[in-house]
């Protein structure tokens, strides 16, 4: 239910995001996240799901491997620590090499700052590492 107490309508944009963020994320990931989603965070759900899956990444315009560059560069750049081993576990279905994170975290060292890059290296380090484990 929205909060005006109106059941929310799944739209065209959400059952596109729904699609493209199994694909990028996987579905144990989408799955996870949808066992845990509650009354209060639907809508924010809902947001995300039409509006960062279902219209930017649903967007043709540029590749999902370049997508995937900009998504950690950014997240990088503005210290958004918490969603950069999601999103180099996503490398692999979005064929983001490790060679263009290491691309992408280098632009972030040289405009947004070095202790920034170097987290975030850090950080896929440590999620490449996991992933070679539990393969």
């Amino acid at each position: 239910m929205a909060p005006n107490g109106k059941a929310l309508l799944m739209t065209d944009k959400y059952d596109t995001g729904m699609t493209v963020r199994r694909s990028v994320l996987g579905d144990a990931h989408v799955d996870r996240a949808e066992a845990a989603k509650t009354d209060f965070d639907l809508p924010f759900q809902t947001l995300i799901t039409e509006g960062a899956w279902g219209t930017v990444w649903a967007s043709d315009n540029i590749t999902r491997r370049e997508r995937s560059m900009l998504t950690l560069a950014l997240l990088a750049a503005t210290g958004n620590f918490e969603e950069i081993p999601m999103h180099i576990r996503a490398c692999a279905r979005t064929g983001a090499t490790k060679t263009d994170v290491q691309e992408a975290f280098q632009h972030v060292a040289i405009y947004a700052g070095v202790p920034k890059a170097n987290h975030a290296i850090k950080l896929a380090k440590q999620t490449w590492s996991e992933m070679e484990e539990n393969s």
